[in-house]
């Protein structure tokens, strides 16, 4: 009898444990965002992290140009160690009506910094259903779009993030690898819900008669990881819009994460990230006019100036594209070279595989894939599967790509340019197909070997298969790993797509004369 008492308390104490993010209204106001009504709460231990040091109990304000979202990485544990029998809190009440309709709720696969961000997100768009409730139903259905354009600064939609990996247990827990570093995977899917939290609070014009944007993830710049992220020491990410176009919003974040013995000297910034996000009516699904950008400092000067010179360059290299006939020939011509050079060794392990290179190996051997039905448990506050978590799927195949081609554990260096080509829907049934695409041995310190991760969303109803996304990561590994004799193969394509595959990356990163 006692053990099947110690087995109801155990279980009762277990189902009570969990992990949620909260956003208290004190953390909402500096967002311009106001609090979710009726969603109960659980208050939190203690807070996985915030903006400021000092006495946890005492928190002071956050400062005026920066607006923290605050987490909490675990729920109370049955207060004071009450069991099964004990009545530890209050219940909570399954049917109360005062509940966010489900279409606002985003899926529970996420981690607590991106739910939490969400959180703060979706009152905004909860502004339709408060004006659906009243006696303006029906004016709430024809809620009219944002006729008068604001001038905003960044300081107004800067946002930072501080996770408390030195003090919480649990959150360290949900972010730690197996060599106890920063899951880049899972800090990839915090950059994408930080980033669409500060493009919606560009958008917001705090008016409830209007109906707010829907802002998507567009394309991701380039990412280079400058040093290791380590998991028992807190870090911070923050950003801010840095350059708005007609419907598009660019906004840079920066990683930072100061050494455990408290160096100040060295480059605190561990990486940076520029997402760009584009604006749509959230009725007609067109594209939107955004609020415009006064930058004040002259770092918010110079990042603006440098973005949009980007811009004007992207829209005449589209332009210039159209045309150029003539020296598209010499293109084709130089490429055909090209490609004939890559086969040849690929034709000789066709041919004649006894004679081939032992120091090369065929792309198509190097080829991974995983697949999955889409959950609503991965959606966004859309409906649909949110940019982050493609990147993190990514990632972690291309991790595993490298690793069993290298042999070694690989270290994470780069991701390239992403554009993010078409929606991916809950239902869809989506596949990861990686490969390593090449390898550059010419530096023997740090060999990079190149990963291309594809994912197609495929209808097998239409038998039809559709590229959403390409994703290309970069990877070396250890110097230690090195110096005790590893070698690292070339690759090498068996046809003329792979070939082509290769070489279009190689002129991308200008490696290409």
């Amino acid at each position: 009898m006692t053990t099947r008492l110690a087995a109801t308390w155990l279980l009762s104490r277990t189902l009570r444990r969990g992990v949620t993010s909260r956003i208290p209204s004190r953390h909402l106001a500096p967002l311009g965002l106001e609090p979710s009504a009726g969603i109960p709460r659980f208050p939190p231990s203690r807070p996985a992290y915030s903006t400021a040091s000092g006495d946890p109990g005492q928190e002071p304000p956050p400062p005026a140009m920066d607006s923290p979202i605050k987490v909490v990485s675990h729920l109370r544990g049955g207060g004071g160690g009450g069991g099964a029998g004990e009545g530890g809190g209050s219940a909570i009440d399954a049917g109360k009506s005062a509940r966010r309709p489900l279409s606002l709720w985003p899926g529970m696969y996420h981690s607590p910094v991106t739910n939490a961000l969400w959180e703060a997100r979706s009152s905004i768009f909860e502004r339709m259903i408060d004006a659906g409730n009243g006696a303006n139903a029906a004016d709430a259905e024809e809620q009219r779009p944002q006729t008068e354009l604001l001038v905003k600064t960044p300081a107004q939609s800067r946002t930072s993030i501080v996770y408390k990996f030195a003090t919480d247990d649990i959150l360290r827990e949900q972010y730690r690898d197996p060599w106890n570093e920063v899951r880049i995977g899972k800090l990839l899917e915090d950059l994408d819900a930080l980033a669409g939290t500060i493009a919606v609070k560009h958008c917001s014009d705090e008016d409830s008669t209007t109906r707010p944007l829907l802002v998507v993830t567009a394309s991701v710049d380039k990412m280079e990881l400058k040093r290791p992220i380590r998991v028992d020491t807190d870090l911070k990410i923050a950003g801010a819009v840095t350059y708005v176009g007609r419907s598009s919003i660019d906004i840079q974040i920066e990683v930072t994460q100061v050494d455990q013995d408290g160096d100040n000297l060295s480059d605190p910034i561990a990486l940076t990230a520029n997402f760009t996000f584009v604006a749509r009516d959230s009725k007609t699904g067109k594209s939107a006019p955004v609020n415009r950008l006064s930058p004040e400092t002259e770092r918010e000067k110079q990042l603006f100036s440098e973005r949009e010179a980007r811009d004007k360059m992207r829209k005449r290299k589209r332009e210039e594209q159209k045309g150029g006939l003539e020296n598209g020939i010499h293109k084709l011509r130089a490429e055909a070279e090209r490609l004939n050079v890559l086969l040849a060794e690929g034709r000789v392990f066709s041919d004649l595989p006894a004679l081939a290179d032992r120091d090369s190996i065929l792309l198509k051997d190097t080829r991974l894939e995983n697949s999955l039905v889409c959950q609503p448990q991965q959606r966004n506050l859309h409906g649909r599967i949110f940019g982050g978590f493609l990147m993190h799927r990514a990632f972690e195949l291309a991790f595993s790509t490298a690793y069993a081609f290298v042999g070694q554990r690989p270290c994470f260096l780069e991701v390239d340019h992403v554009d993010f080509l078409k929606p991916v829907d809950v239902g869809d049934f989506l596949r990861f197909k990686s490969c390593v695409l090449y390898t550059q041995l010419d530096n023997p310190e740090q060999p990079l070997v190149n990963v291309e991760v594809v994912a197609h969303v495929t209808r097998p109803e239409l038998r039809k298969s559709e590229v959403s996304n390409t994703f290309h990561f970069t990877f070396t590994v250890c110097s230690d790993t090195l110096k005790n004799g590893l070698k690292i193969r070339s690759v090498v394509p068996s046809t003329e797509e792979e070939a082509r595959r290769i070489l279009e990356r190689m002129e991308a990163e200008g490696l290409c004369n």
